[in-house]
């Protein structure tokens, strides 16, 4: 349904996405996640026909977004960051005119349908002036579908509405996955998570790791992670003793306890509890924390900004 290779967007010379490929097959919710900057709204105008790329091809549903920019068109729906409203303008009227403008068949029912399924049937003659940010999300997601595209793409629809408005929108999300290609760009790692069935992980410009949460995990994790509580020695013993254990690379106290980060491939928790119960103190709690999403986009980031 989107198949990328090679884009690359360029002003002057300032290179805002260098090269990008990937692909995202029907009925799938690609995450591009990333932090401000990294390229993700330069990416999603040019698939939406907004600015022409550089370099490189894309195409929606078979449609070359450049040679064929109109067809290509026909088959998105956009909801941009900042959703550009007529605020005298009742819901319904608003949807009605995007309906009409995409040549959507049936223009009447196809309103009532999407409405319906946005949760805003029932503002439907209220001003868009007097709706909320929340709703306004909305009526930009229900001008997005109301001419049914196989392709769907969201940049950030969740920026700015309250915790439970941004669960709404994220269940949406899911449900649009049923029957579009969706792509939706975010900075929020969690949302990702919840959210989509792959993940693209962009940096300046770059896709630096690309495959579903899970599978991102076991692949770039460096090591595991222990959460340790010792209790019978003083936190000065405690970091002595640890320290001295071999494979661990990083050691952090945390309240009562202690997280311990290990090299790629080491396993210290036999050595560790040995160690523990041979100098008399009470190994109280241990437990591996799997690798969040979160650790792995920083340490990531964080490479890429060391030049590593």
């Amino acid at each position: 349904m989107i198949e990328v290779e090679q884009l690359t967007k360029r002003y002057g010379t300032f290179t805002a996405v260098d090269h990008i490929t990937f692909k995202a097959k029907k009925g799938e919710v690609v995450g591009l996640l990333g932090p401000n900057g990294a390229g993700k709204t330069t990416t999603m105008r040019m698939l939406t026909g907004f600015m022409p790329p550089t370099e490189g091809t894309a195409s929606i549903a078979g449609y070359d977004v450049y040679d064929d920019s109109m067809e290509a068109r026909r088959n998105v729906g956009y909801m941009p960051e900042r959703i550009p409203v007529y605020p005298d303008m009742t819901v319904k009227a608003y949807v009605m005119f995007w309906a009409r403008l995409r040549g959507a068949r049936r223009p009447a029912s196809r309103v009532d349908e999407v409405l319906q399924r946005v949760q805003l049937h029932d503002r439907r003659s209220t001003l868009i002036r007097h709706l909320s940010k929340g709703m306004r999300q909305r009526l930009g997601l229900a001008q997005a579908l109301v001419h049914d595209p196989p392709v769907v793409i969201l940049d950030e629809p969740t920026i700015g509405i309250d915790p439970k408005q941004v669960i709404e929108v994220r269940e949406t999300v899911r449900r649009l996955g049923e029957q579009h290609t969706v792509l939706f760009s975010t900075h929020i790692l969690s949302e990702a998570e919840q959210v989509c069935d792959r993940v693209l992980i962009i940096d300046k410009g770059h896709i630096i790791a690309q495959g579903k949460p899970g599978e991102l995990r076991d692949k770039l994790q460096s090591g595991m992670t222990l959460h340790v509580q010792i209790g019978g020695a003083n936190d000065a013993s405690i970091r002595k003793l640890l320290e001295s254990i071999s494979g661990i690379a990083h050691l952090e106290k945390q309240r009562a306890g202690w997280l311990i980060k290990t090299q790629r491939g080491a396993d210290p928790r036999a050595e560790l509890s040995s160690r523990i119960a041979k100098v008399g103190y009470t190994l109280l709690e241990m437990r591996q924390e799997g690798a969040s999403l979160e650790s792995i986009f920083l340490e990531l980031v964080g490479k890429d900004e060391d030049g590593a």
